[in-house]
This record gives C-alpha cells, structure tokens and sequence, in this order.
C-alpha cells in the first residue's frame, strides 16, 4: 500500500509540472461540442479519467476477494466450531475410558 501511494505521488508531481509548464489555451472538441480551456483544465480531466477508469477496472477483483474473504471466514468458523466439539468429545472419552471400549467392564 505504502509502495502504490508513492508512485501515485510521484505519477501526480509529474503530471503537475507538466500542466504548469504548458499553460496554453486550447480548443477542446467532442462530437458537436467544442470550447476554450487551458490545457492545464484539459489535463488534469484526462488524468482524473485514467484514475477513475482504473478503479472501475479493479473494483470486480475487489468485490471477488471480499466475497471470498467472507466465504473463509464462515468455513473458518464452521471448522472451529467443529474442532470444539471434538476436544470436548476427546476430553469426555479420556475421562471415561472404559464407557469408549466395546466389551468394557460389566
């Protein structure tokens, strides 16, 4: 997490510098839309768009690991719950060994 938030850092400082040291104004033109930003507005937009087109591309494998984070922590549960009993059951049959054997005394 530490390593990502740097190169986000670093990837933003640059592009910072770079919107700064072009600082033009330019026409910007979409389907029948058009109009006169700088090139800093223009940018930063496109930035902001490769950022959140990213998180919209991770956000399947987020939710598939959450669900499957979920699903082990119930098994975990289960498998606790289960390995309770057990102790319990072994602690009941050292307790009374003669009552675990077939034949046993009479």
């Amino acid at each position: 997490m530490k390593f990502s938030m740097f190169v986000l850092i670093v990837l933003l400082g640059l592009v910072a510098a770079f919107a700064v040291q072009n600082p033009g104004i330019i026409t910007v033109r979409f389907l029948t839309l058009s109009g006169d930003t700088s090139l800093l507005v223009v940018i930063v937009a496109a930035f902001g768009a490769g950022v959140a087109g990213a998180g919209l591309a991770g956000l399947p494998g987020f939710f598939r690991r959450r669900s499957e984070t979920a699903a082990a922590r119930q098994k975990t549960r289960e498998l606790e719950t289960e390995l309770k009993s057990l102790k319990a059951e072994n602690e009941r049959l050292k307790r009374k060994p003669e009552a675990a054997k077939p034949g046993g005394p009479a």
